[in-house]
């Protein structure tokens, strides 16, 4: 998504140092590999799934690229042993690919019934069924009220304490019924699925996205060069939030006294300048050809000095 506009403010250049944090399906990282003569990419997934058939997609280019099997919260660690430390443009493009949530048997969505799962990668231990069964009502409140500002969050949590005495809560569809059994009618009766709240809450906690979002984009931007830039396309409140105020901190020159007088050269400016002020949305033709793309907003921000 709003892949020609992230690629174009990135600013590619063919022989420099570039990240894809969030690989896919290698639909960013294939049109950055097309401008790269001597440079190289750097391609993070945690989802396994997602590395082996974009090293088929990407088959023309492998000698610029290194995939990297690992959640983008280990850029700096894992970009340093091999020897990388710093990078001059990184593109992150948040949230559940489509491929996963059209993956019925990945247990992302509402859509299919499957077992409750959840996991981009595939071998962590913590999955949707254990946060839907064994994290207890308080745990559970909270994670759906902070990650997916559901404002009947108190009520689903309450609700899915009772079931599980019953029987655990196995699959997507047991929980998509007690989720709805928890909403008024009014709620129920407007547009839109009335779990994709409670589905993207837990999802976010099995994953740690928020998490991994603080301390990789952190990295990342300290790890830029000269005239590097880092774009992030966000897709909920929560991640555009802390992209906006990430961006914001290091936009921003030290505060001085204002009554102190200053020489020209003494008044200091920021190490970055957030260059699209007005975030970047959607085309509506990409927003025809692709649902999911009316929720999408790219920030990119620039190092302009060491």
């Amino acid at each position: 998504m709003l892949l020609k506009e992230s690629i174009d403010l990135l600013n590619v250049c063919e022989d420099k140092i570039y990240v894809d944090a969030t690989l896919g399906r290698g639909g960013h990282s294939l049109e950055i590999l097309k401008l790269l003569k001597n440079g190289h990419l750097y391609s993070f997934d945690k989802d396994i799934a997602a590395i082996n058939e974009s090293k088929i997609r990407l088959a023309d280019h492998l000698d610029k690229i290194t995939f990297i099997h690992s959640d983008f919260m280990n850029l700096k660690a894992e970009l340093q042993k091999l020897n990388v430390n710093s990078i001059d443009g990184i593109i992150m493009d948040l949230g559940v690919s489509s491929p996963q949530l059209d993956d019925a048997t990945r247990g992302f969505s509402y859509r299919f019934d499957a077992r409750l799962d959840m996991r981009m990668d595939q071998s962590q231990p913590l999955d949707a069924y254990k946060v839907v069964n064994e994290y207890d009502f308080h745990e559970l409140m909270k994670i759906l009220y902070r990650y997916g500002e559901e404002s009947f969050a108190k009520q689903i949590a309450r609700n899915i304490e009772k079931q599980r005495l019953i029987k655990p809560i196995e699959t997507t569809f047991e929980l998509v019924e007690v989720i709805k059994n928890s909403l008024p009618m009014k709620v129920k009766a407007k547009k839109g699925h009335p779990c994709k709240k409670s589905f993207q809450a837990i999802r976010i906690e099995v994953n740690h996205e928020l998490m991994s979002l603080e301390t990789g984009l952190k990295d990342a931007i300290e790890m830029l060069n000269v005239n590097g830039r880092a774009c992030v396309i966000t897709f909920h409140s929560l991640e555009d939030r802390i992209t906006k105020q990430m961006f914001n901190e290091y936009s921003t020159a030290q505060a001085v006294d204002k009554r102190m007088p200053l020489l020209p050269s003494q008044i200091t400016t920021a190490d970055y300048v957030v260059t699209n002020k007005k975030v970047v949305i959607a085309q509506n033709s990409e927003n025809s050809e692709n649902n999911r793309s009316h929720s999408a907003k790219l920030r990119m921000i620039e190092r302009v000095k060491v």
